[in-house]
């Protein structure tokens, strides 16, 4: 009973010493951070009613957070790591029903496919409306073009639009782009749409309506309805014979964007506010019960198919957590739902080190130790400002001291020392992600490499060409197998991965890397992709519709 009786007796005194430091004005989240980093700390805070930091310095705090960060992906790290997530895409081939989902979209473009398309893009603010042109992949630097493109805000008002009234909205929108280029108020006009919102697709151009979220009420009412039959019926009020062919995401319509114009583009990388990736996979690669309900015919005619991973949803367990992600995970409403978004994309890099910043300033006097009172609300620094501090490489980090002190002003103004410790732990953090990103294309280049050397021999099945309607063979096994040994593409887009300062080039370093020491031949190489929700949605159309409209 003893042990029992000391341990109650001192978290007693540590949870006092906690509200003592609440009352004397800190926040509570300081007080009991500094409690579960380090009791000690809270007792010696205070000594005789003045503030006595423990013995470390910002330095030694930087040399255990690099330590923390960058340490377990030093050596063979990455590596290691890179094959647990391999084991794990693997598993998710045949079980879990909300990643590693196959597509509908089983075609990738011949770069031969020619012809102008309607391109739709609906995203949580802006509704794009786009006539499309694709001239082929022969047109070097010209094979796509938008040839007009109308963006429409997507304000407050239009989201509380119910049911159909949002559908109607986007029919007017829809007819006020196009309707002069109607001959014929009967002709059929096809439609490509990139869709921002969770949807069961039930075939390349239809699915049925899910929760929209973000604000959106045009789901009531509606859901568990057709897609493609809204907008189909909204639109013949506007006089219009429009027709779905294709409905992709983001990450499927970067891929396809690319693969136009790069025939080796086999990935679709997103990295933004969130994060993605699609990948072209053999059929063969996935249990039969992942696929749902499809017709036979699909089956008979695809061998590949472009598969949404849901690379967020990866990583538990496997994943090198610091303290500071575990405080993340434990906030969030969704603990674990998304181990690897936490750690990549652009919502969580700046919260993570704000819980980083947050310790330094209690156990290391960072700012004086006083927290600038902006930064006690979660998710309060953003990672455009880490950026903005990143990207100032100058002796006197000028414009990272101005950028940090307009968005998070204190009473006591920051030392060129506590900007350049933020701009350190900023770096750490950035790196880690770049590195995490590249184990992930890694694994998955390798997963392609290993499934296709996995696949059945089979009769060959005859798929129709993208840009006429003869019959063509599919690619034998070993072309695949060829084509894997050469370069492959990574369509990119993303705030976080175009803009933030030397994201790309790191990330890309790592992949290089990590392929070097790989068993399989080849390269792997990250390309942008520019306006890839719309070019991918005409695309993704002009893969559907074997005669160019």
């Amino acid at each position: 009973m003893q042990p029992l009786t000391s341990a109650m007796t001192t978290l007693r005194k540590s949870l006092l010493a906690a509200l003592k430091s609440f009352l004397r004005g800190r926040s509570f989240l300081q007080a009991l951070l500094a409690f579960w980093i380090s009791p000690n700390a809270l007792k010696e805070h205070h000594a005789k009613g003045k503030k006595a930091y423990p013995s470390r310095t910002v330095e030694d705090f930087l040399k255990e957070a690099e330590k923390l960060f960058l340490g377990p992906l030093d050596g063979d790290g990455l590596k290691r790591y890179s094959s647990d997530l391999k084991r794990q895409f693997r598993e998710r081939l045949h079980s879990h029903p909300e990643c590693m989902l196959p597509s509908f979209n089983h075609l990738l473009p011949t770069g031969k496919e020619r012809g102008q398309y309607l391109a739709l893009d609906v995203g949580g603010s802006t509704l794009r409306v786009a006539l499309v042109e694709l001239r082929g992949r022969e047109a070097t630097g010209k094979e796509s073009e938008i040839v007009r493109m109308v963006s429409f805000k997507i304000t407050p008002e239009i989201k509380k639009l119910e049911g159909m009234s949002f559908f109607d909205w986007m029919a007017a929108r829809i007819y006020e782009v196009i309707h002069k280029d109607i001959k014929h108020r009967q002709d059929i006009i096809p439609m490509g749409l990139a869709w921002s919102f969770p949807v069961e697709q039930t075939s390349l151009g239809g699915g049925l309506l899910l929760g929209m979220g973000k604000g959106f009420l045009a789901t009531n009412g509606l859901l568990g309805q057709d897609l493609g039959e809204l907008i189909k019926f909204a639109c013949k009020k506007q006089g219009l014979n429009v027709q779905l062919e294709a409905i992709v995401n983001d990450s499927s319509a970067t891929l396809l964007s690319q693969a136009y114009v790069h025939a080796s583009t086999r990935f679709g990388l997103i990295l933004g506010t969130g994060t993605n990736i699609a990948v072209h996979l053999p059929v063969s690669a996935f249990s039969r019960a992942k696929y749902g309900k499809r017709p036979e015919s699909w089956f008979e005619s695809a061998t590949h198919v472009i598969v949404n991973t849901e690379l967020g949803m990866f990583g538990k367990d496997i994943l090198p957590l610091t303290r500071w992600d575990e405080l993340l995970n434990a906030g969030h409403p969704r603990p674990d739902f998304q181990p690897l978004e936490h750690m990549l994309s652009g919502y969580y890099l700046g919260e993570i080190c704000r819980l980083a910043i947050i310790e330094a300033v209690e156990t290391a006097g960072l700012f004086g130790g006083q927290l600038p009172p902006s930064l006690e609300k979660p998710y309060s620094l953003d990672t455009e400002v880490l950026s903005r501090i990143e990207a100032d490489a100058s002796p006197n980090l000028e414009e990272a001291l101005l950028h940090w002190t307009t968005h998070h002003p204190s009473a006591t103004p920051p030392t060129l020392a506590d900007i350049a410790a933020i701009r350190t732990l900023a770096t750490f953090i950035s790196r880690r992600s770049a590195a995490l990103l590249a184990a992930s294309v890694f694994s998955l280049w390798e997963l392609r490499h290993e499934t296709e050397a996995e696949r059945v021999p089979a009769t060959p099945k005859p798929t129709p060409s993208n840009d006429s309607g003869v019959v063509l063979p599919s690619p034998s096994i070993d072309e695949e197998i060829k084509d894997l040994e050469a370069s492959t593409k990574v369509a990119f887009n993303g705030s976080v991965i175009e803009h933030y300062p030397k994201y790309l080039p790191t990330c890309q370093s790592y992949i290089d890397d990590l392929v070097s020491r790989s068993q399989y031949p080849g390269s792997v190489d990250l390309v942008p992709a520019i306006e890839s929700s719309i070019l991918g949605a005409a695309v993704a159309l002009a893969c559907a519709t074997p005669v160019a409209a």
